[in-house]
């Protein structure tokens, strides 16, 4: 049975729940998600996890948010004054918009806050600071 090792094309389909068994995401109804095992495509805590796998294998395993998307960072909170943000964009708390860095960079952010003085941004990623679970089938590897 052909193993999955660093370099090879995995195609396997998950589903990925919280640790109150909410699901975050799955492949359920689509196509297996493909990637190159070892080149950092997914998070690094289930590339590993796939290496070593073979094809038809199942299993679940548990990633800790720092082998995920890693810790949520106070810094990458951000209050902007509320007059550099023109009226025409939404600033509802939960509402995801896109910031740009000095170096060009698209930034996801969401709001967290808003009122007239300012609105604060966070940059997190949504998953930050949450173990994830995964129970993953390889269909394929080549």
């Amino acid at each position: 049975m052909t193993q999955a090792k660093a370099g090879d094309t995995v195609h396997f389909h998950y589903t990925g729940t919280l640790s109150d068994g909410t699901v975050f995401d799955t492949s359920e109804g689509r196509d297996p998600l493909s990637f190159t095992l070892g080149s950092g495509q997914i998070i690094p805590g289930l590339d590993a996890a796939i290496d070593g796998m073979a094809v038809g294998e199942q299993k679940t395993v548990t990633i800790p948010c720092a082998e995920a998307y890693g810790e949520h960072d106070a810094r990458a909170r951000q209050a902007v004054p509320r007059e550099q943000i023109p009226d025409t964009i939404p600033v509802d708390p939960g509402t995801q918009l896109q910031m740009k860095s000095p170096e060009g960079q698209v930034i996801p952010v969401v709001v967290i806050e808003a009122n007239d003085e300012h609105v604060v941004l966070d940059a997190n990623h949504p998953l930050a600071g949450k173990d994830l679970t995964f129970a993953v089938e390889i269909v394929s590897v080549a």
